[in-house]
């Protein structure tokens, strides 16, 4: 014990000798925790006819751990998601509140694009349905965002479809 002391000192005088900085790894460092990366950012979301759906702010927090996303609508709706890699599942979790509907899913990374299962419960009138939704990436940068909802066994109806661009700072 006392000689693993010692060694650490030699290690830290060393580096500040030569002044490197040692960086311990980060609980989330490993690639798995950031395969939804490329959702951080500012964005202004437009419908798939180019009409404002509203603005949305995606920061990583907690060590990059987690994921917070920040949504106002043009029509002044809001809601708030904490998104991040279940290790104890491998996979990750959304889970979305606004004051009228939460949404809880999972799921992964598949061909590109982070796709998620589960429901979504109505507040107003308790209804809950299956619920998923999927990011993906385009060549032009832009994210498409597009969400279903099942209200009837087997079928599958859009819910939300948006195209992020990144607000230029």
């Amino acid at each position: 014990m006392k000689k693993a002391g010692a060694m650490n000192r030699i290690l830290l005088v060393t580096c500040m000798i030569f002044g490197q900085t040692v960086y311990a790894a980060g609980p989330c460092d490993a690639a798995k925790f950031h395969e939804f990366d490329f959702w951080i950012g500012n964005w202004s979301v437009s419908l798939a006819d180019g009409t404002l759906a509203g603005q949305n702010a995606i920061t990583a927090n907690q060590g990059g751990c987690v994921l917070i996303e920040n949504w106002k609508g043009a029509q002044g709706s809001t809601g708030q998601s904490m998104n991040y890699y279940d290790a104890f599942s491998d996979s990750w979790r959304q889970l979305w509140i606004s004051p009228g509907v939460q949404i809880d899913y999972r799921g992964g990374l598949k061909d590109g694009s982070m796709h998620l299962v589960g429901r979504i419960h109505y507040l107003q009138n308790g209804d809950e349905f299956p619920f998923r939704g999927t990011w993906t990436l385009q060549p032009d940068g832009r994210v498409r965002q597009f969400f279903e909802e099942s209200r009837e066994e087997g079928k599958w109806n859009t819910w939300f479809e948006g195209f992020y661009s990144r607000v230029k700072q």
